[in-house]
């Protein structure tokens, strides 16, 4: 069951309760006759993709007009008109402790009667369920699409050098020494921009330590110290086949350099091809999976949900934001999001993927796939940051102790609200 309502992290705090919900949204149009269905989405880098679908549809709707709004800065944005209770119909955002918050927060509606959730990869409907604060009956969010994080490869490279695709750590680094050999640099970083830290931080912890392992700190039957030593010290290691100064380069830098040919590999997200094909759009890439594990069967790919749409609880016209939904989910819709994002799909079908991510493509069709641990992190704590530092500093205990610390810190409300489940619930 929902537990309370309670709202958790500095960026909801004080500003809503359950009794917020009083504005209504999506009222018909008088002058029109329509229904208006508003949908304010987080990716304004796909607005073009989602100007195009409005069109699209009210040209084939006769009763419903929609409004797609793709701001910069949508988060911040979305908490200032829940604040003021001017609610969107529709949400699109990502699988992040944002939409753990607004469940808890109870903005959401239950979308479990939507004929589009049958559709949807089970792999992805557990990533999304686990990001709940606590257990929670019913479904809040539809998957649309998702990313991967792992390495980016220039196969072009590798064929002409006879390199394998490594699958397992010792590999990897036997690999890193090989294209080294050869006066190569193996990887390029761009750790100016501290988010870039996290891709392989992601990457190689998703196979280093517990998928759940946020929540079992919450409960607190586990620390970071002992589960993030590993990947720590791994890091570390991957940094030495980097430029000499990995943060005097920055996410464009690193693309550039990556895209003319100055390293074999980029360890960052399928998202980022777009940007380095800007540079060389003739570039033959492709990615693997990070092989952080000893055992090729104790890797995972890194995937989690990069855009879902949710209705929120103050719209009265769900039947209307249902049809929407159903225009958005159709094949043809997704696959020109992919093809324009370089997206994986979150729905069942027969899509064609970016010959970019061929090198995951049997992680992607089996569902072994692991969110990202940092899809459970709150802004304040600024784990980006903290990688940055550590990697500069290099002090393994300094680094895991403060995460440990700062995770008390800043979750205290989080972890407050478990512990008061587990009493009333029991650990099930």
């Amino acid at each position: 069951m929902r537990k309370g309502k309670k709202v958790i992290g500095a960026a909801l705090a004080g500003c809503m309760t359950a009794s917020m919900f009083l504005t209504a949204c999506g009222d018909g149009n008088e002058n029109s006759g329509k229904t208006e269905i508003e949908i304010l989405q987080y990716k304004p880098e796909a607005a073009t993709y989602f100007d195009q679908v409005e069109e699209e549809f009210n040209a084939t709707h006769d009763d419903i007009h929609l409004t797609i709004d793709s701001p910069n800065d949508a988060s911040t944005i979305m908490r200032t008109r829940f604040i003021r209770e001017d609610y969107p119909d529709i949400i699109g955002i990502g699988g992040d402790i944002n939409y753990s918050y607004y469940v808890d927060a109870g903005i959401l509606a239950d979308v479990s009667d939507s004929d589009v959730m049958s559709n949807i990869k089970q792999s992805y409907k557990d990533i999304l369920e686990a990001l709940e604060i606590v257990p929670t009956d019913g479904t809040y969010g539809i998957p649309y699409v998702a990313n991967a994080a792992g390495i980016l490869y220039n196969r072009d490279m590798f064929e002409e050098h006879g390199w394998e695709i490594p699958t397992t750590w010792n590999e990897l680094m036997t690999l890193c020494n090989d294209i080294q050999s050869e006066g190569i640099l193996p990887f390029y970083f761009g750790f100016k921009d501290t988010w870039t830290c996290l891709a392989p931080w992601n990457s190689m912890a998703v196979a280093l330590a517990p998928a759940d392992l946020c929540k079992q700190v919450n409960r607190g039957e586990a620390n970071f110290t002992d589960e993030y030593r590993e990947v720590a010290e791994k890091y570390l290691e991957l940094l030495e086949y980097g430029p000499e100064d990995p943060f005097a380069y920055g996410y464009n830098d690193a693309c550039t350099a990556f895209a003319n040919g100055e390293s074999a590999m980029y360890p960052i997200g399928s998202y980022a091809v777009p940007q380095i094909q800007q540079v060389n759009p003739d570039m033959n890439i492709d990615s693997f999976v990070t092989p952080a594990s000893d055992t090729k069967e104790g890797n995972t790919l890194n995937s989690g949900v990069d855009l879902m749409f949710a209705v929120t609880e103050a719209c009265e016209n769900k039947e209307a934001a249902y049809e929407v939904l159903e225009f958005l989910y159709e094949d043809e819709n997704i696959q020109a999001y992919i093809d324009d994002q370089n997206a994986i799909p979150c729905k069942e079908g027969d899509f064609e993927l970016a010959s970019q991510l061929d090198g995951m493509t049997e992680y992607i069709e089996s569902g072994n796939m692991t969110d990202y641990q940092d899809h459970y992190y709150p802004s304040e704590m600024a784990v980006d940051a903290q990688i940055q530092t550590f990697l500069i500093n290099k002090d393994v205990d300094a680094f895991l102790k403060k995460f440990d610390s700062d995770w008390m810190r800043y979750n205290r409300d989080i972890i407050r609200e478990v512990q008061e489940y587990e009493e009333e619930n029991g650990n099930d």
